[in-house]
């Protein structure tokens, strides 16, 4: 199912004007002035109707059903409403409805929520963080939903990238078992390369940024940090370099362009004509199965450097934010009770995602869900800043960083470039 992870170019631009959605905004005809659902006492939702937004494809089958049904019969009388939605355009849609109050609770994503918070779209909602059962939320995932201290989303589910490899190839090149560290790997692609019928080892472009984004969380470092009121870019830094050299010894494995991202030409094109030993991708990205069958597919995390640890990835994924202007605060608390359980949180997993408590992760179904969920647990999320959008706008940084850099560019020269760059877009006043 393909999900769009990837922040939402533009979100920075698309939520200004929703100041008026801030925390002093009156909320007429609200359920209660109460600072959590829990204290509120108030449960009689009879005749109402509670508007929820999910994106296409984020809920699993059965969720909206199931989520629906509990929560209808716990409050007898009220009423869900799931719309879906689409992606595309979808920013300034969110916008418009949370400035005039016509949505309860949204899909936003990760790397989008720090924007709408910002602008004041969403509902502060950290004093009913344990009412939500928020106390064991996936620390790392969380994150996305915090913004200066504060609880304005709730993490739903994330996924993350794994190493697919052609089952026939690797089987050609005498390969049984997955890598358990990095230096097995590079062992794998060095058999493949010698191997007959293997066109690419490996198909990684040089711009595959979010897989350096991952080696970077696996040193410890940060793509960009905040010293004092002002944000600098992390690319100098010396896990910075190490994650380079990483990420260099990849992609020397592969004949793909340095110049180009997995997106140009899609990698699961390249990867389905049969000849590619393996890829770095997202579930979405996998061939169609008349392409080339799933059952010569197989997954693996990307290894980390010891066999106790997985690399580093970037975690993608969606949280359920309340709009500050929605007159049913209280049900849209004690709807996201509900619909964050872990009964439906099980369905979650179940349906091939990574859930947001990492207790829940034995029950994550599918093969490549099986795949992302140990690198998970090394997985972070871009800087939390309204303003990270227009470091993904063209022409991404971060991109032109890793082009430059695997072209032959010196690399503090170059880093500190683009390092440069990065908290030019960072600080900008909005």
């Amino acid at each position: 199912m393909k999900r769009q992870l990837i922040a939402a170019v533009g979100v920075a631009a698309m939520v200004v004007g929703l100041a008026a959605c801030g925390s002093d905004a009156k909320k007429e005809g609200g359920d209660s002035g109460s600072s959590t659902a829990a204290s509120s006492g108030k449960k009689d939702y009879n005749g109402k109707t509670l508007k929820v937004w999910l994106m296409t494809g984020s809920a699993p089958k059965g969720w909206t059903d199931s989520v629906k049904a509990e929560f209808e019969s716990t409050y007898p009388g009220s009423k869900l409403d799931f719309q879906e939605q689409v992606w595309d355009g979808i920013g300034q849609k969110i916008t418009a409805a949370l400035s005039e109050g016509s949505v309860d609770v949204v899909e936003v994503g990760n790397t989008q929520t720090a924007g709408y918070a910002a602008s004041g779209g969403l509902l502060d909602i950290t004093k009913d963080k344990a009412y939500l059962g928020g106390s064991d939320w996936a620390a790392n995932q969380n994150e996305a939903a915090v913004l200066d201290g504060k609880q304005y989303a709730a993490p739903w589910w994330v996924s993350n990238r794994v190493v697919a490899y052609n089952k026939d190839l690797w089987a050609a090149a005498g390969l049984k078992d997955a890598p358990k560290t990095l230096e097995e790997f590079y062992g794998n692609l060095e058999k493949l390369k010698g191997t007959a019928g293997v066109d690419d080892a490996i198909y990684m472009p040089g711009q595959e940024w979010y897989v350096y984004f991952g080696l970077l969380t696996s040193e410890g470092g940060k793509i960009a940090k905040k010293e004092g009121d002002k944000w600098v870019g992390g690319l100098s830094s010396p896990e910075a370099k190490k994650a380079f050299e990483t990420y260099q010894k990849l992609q020397s494995y592969s004949k793909a362009p340095k110049d180009k991202d997995e997106a140009t030409p899609q990698q699961k094109d390249v990867f389905a004509k049969g000849n590619v030993g393996a890829m770095i991708g997202l579930g979405w990205e996998l061939p169609k199965e008349e392409e080339l069958s799933a059952s010569k597919i197989g997954f693996f995390p990307l290894p980390g450097k010891t066999a106790d640890k997985a690399s580093g990835v970037f975690l993608g994924g969606s949280n359920l934010a309340i709009a500050q202007n929605s007159k049913n605060t209280d049900m849209a608390k004690d709807f996201l009770k509900v619909a964050l359980n872990d009964k439906n949180e099980g369905l979650v997993a179940a349906a091939g995602n990574i859930p947001n408590k990492e207790s829940l992760s034995g029950q994550v179904a599918g093969d490549f869900a099986k795949a992302a969920v140990p690198a998970s647990k090394q997985g972070a999320i871009t800087p939390n800043t309204p303003n990270w959008a227009s470091v993904e706008d063209k022409p991404n940084p971060i991109k032109e960083f890793l082009t430059a850099a695997l072209q032959g560019g010196d690399y503090a020269a170059t880093a500190k470039k683009y390092d440069d760059e990065i908290a030019k877009r960072l600080n900008q006043k909005q």
